[in-house]
């Protein structure tokens, strides 16, 4: 019986997410730091500096994102934390436009990447990430988590732009959707109880 536990990435669980993130799909170049750059930052970034951004992120704190493991080895990555601090968002049209929540707003927490090495996929490992990310920001004071997945039953996407999540994992979670991006990109929203 497989067994997935979850972690918070801390500067000890460094060299887990690199395993998490070079197991198939961007995350070896992006490293996860795509939602914290506006895309002109982004644009002007090499792998390496993005690198450093992220590990300079984990070192820092608060924790940007939760590990999954699968009987121990590093297998999955969630990030979530304010979805000020992930200031890629605020200037998103499209979220801009479909939130109900102040951009300005700590309380507002976004889910923005999921990864999962190849080996591991289809193993239940998103929603565990999932369900571990709302109880960091449950426990970290959130007061609502947004999402911004892609409804796998409306549109076509291959592997690589799954990372947003699946609409199905969210709302197997307790999110509903709130708003629309566009076509097959819903937003949705968790309340966490105060």
């Amino acid at each position: 019986m497989t067994t997935i536990t979850t972690k918070a990435a801390t500067p000890t669980e460094w060299e887990d997410v690199q395993r998490t993130l070079t197991g198939g799909g961007d995350g070896a170049s992006c490293q996860c730091v795509w939602p914290v750059l506006r895309n002109k930052d982004w644009n002007a970034t090499t792998k390496d500096e993005r690198v450093g951004i992220l590990r300079d992120e984990i070192t820092t704190g608060p924790p940007p994102g939760i590990v999954a493991y699968v009987d121990g080895e590093a297998a999955g990555w969630i990030r979530i934390g304010p979805r000020p601090a992930q200031k890629r968002l605020g200037y998103t049209r499209n979220i801009v436009a479909a939130t109900h929540e102040p951009l300005d707003d700590g309380g507002v927490w976004a889910v923005t990447c999921f990864s999962v090495r190849r080996e591991h996929r289809g193993q239940g490992l998103n929603a565990a990430l999932l369900a571990a990310a709302v109880d960091y920001a449950r426990e970290s004071g959130a007061r609502v988590i947004e999402g911004y997945p892609v409804d796998t039953s409306a549109v076509t996407v291959s592997p690589n732009d799954l990372f947003h999540g699946a609409l199905s994992t969210f709302l197997n979670a307790g999110f509903s959707v709130v708003g629309e991006l566009r076509s097959g990109r819903p937003l949705v929203a968790l309340e966490l109880a105060a």
